[in-house]
């Protein structure tokens, strides 16, 4: 399994906007601290609030809004599953990176995505790639 832990502001809206994306609470990973949001079997998404996070290292958490930290990237079952997803971010409020040549260049490679980012900066590229049979 992979957990992804990301500091949040607003621990309640978050967690409305992950929410939104389709994705579930596990309530018996949540409280008042954190939130733990199952994308699938394998991948959870582990809401921190900015207190709490700060209880795992030394360094300061970055400003997301202003900097890249980290892109959690996910591979999709086809290009509507990216729109579905990638629209169902902005409806609840996140925003769309949108870089036209790269777009152009992954096409090329035959994959198709898009980016968004959730309520604290964080980026997540949704994609689609059809990957050759071995």
């Amino acid at each position: 399994m992979v957990f992804i832990n990301l500091p949040v502001a607003d621990l309640d809206r978050s967690m409305r906007f992950y929410e939104a994306l389709g994705w579930k609470v596990n309530q018996d990973f949540t409280d008042a601290n954190a939130a733990c949001i199952v994308v699938d079997d394998n991948i959870c998404v582990m809401l921190l609030t900015h207190e709490f996070f700060t209880t795992f290292g030394s360094r300061p958490v970055s400003d997301t809004r202003a900097t890249v930290s980290g892109i959690y990237a996910l591979a999709l079952a086809g290009p509507e599953e990216v729109d579905d997803l990638t629209e169902a971010a902005l409806r609840a409020g996140g925003t769309e990176e949108v870089d036209a040549e790269r777009r152009v260049q992954e096409a090329r490679a035959g994959m198709y995505g898009r980016t968004f980012l959730d309520l604290d900066g964080h980026q997540w590229e949704s994609f689609y790639m059809a990957y050759p049979r071995a």
